[in-house]
């Protein structure tokens, strides 16, 4: 798992055995090791994400981390994580779907999101001109540190944390 670019499912880890091991057996042995890391306390955890495992640095070292390799973290507009929120959550979704909701052009936020390979066409959809159809892709659940698409909050999660804020400005 460490030398994976990207996260690995349980069936592409079993490939790397001269053994077939059962999936449920390696289901454990991972479970055991993302347990085991992290009564450790080491600077990495071993995290499900996109479907798959990965090994993290500790988000409270990620600071440490981006200074050794000399990069920024990518950053986004408010305007793209609302126009990644919106595809996140009704995907999959039509650019006009978007801009009622964002009440704006969404043209220039989807190409910026294609390019960062966050979003995807997912294909088209079955009205007249056959418009263009957006979804979220794995490197979305990567970089947001998402298992699946159903780890997202719900929308109550998200108004329940809105109204904590409230309450702590006054």
């Amino acid at each position: 798992m460490f030398v994976a670019d990207e996260p690995l499912s349980l069936e592409r880890l079993a490939q790397a055995f001269d053994d077939e091991i059962p999936l449920d057996r390696l289901a454990r042995q991972v479970d055991d090791l993302i347990n085991e890391y992290e009564e450790m306390g080491r600077a990495f955890v071993l995290k499900p994400v996109a479907g798959g495992f990965q090994f993290r640095t500790r988000p409270e070292l990620s600071s440490y981390a981006l200074r050794l390799k000399k990069k920024s973290p990518a950053r986004l507009s408010r305007a793209a994580l609302e126009t990644l929120a919106i595809i996140a959550y009704r995907q999959p979704v039509l650019r006009v779907e978007i801009e009622k909701i964002r009440g704006v052009d969404a043209g220039g936020m989807v190409k910026a999101l294609l390019e960062k390979e966050l979003i995807r066409v997912v294909g088209r959809k079955d009205l007249p001109g056959r418009p263009i159809a957006y979804g979220t892709t794995k490197k979305f659940l990567e970089t947001f540190d998402l298992p699946s698409l159903e780890s997202l909050p719900t929308i109550e999660e998200i108004e329940s944390l809105n109204t904590e804020n409230d309450r702590r400005l006054f």
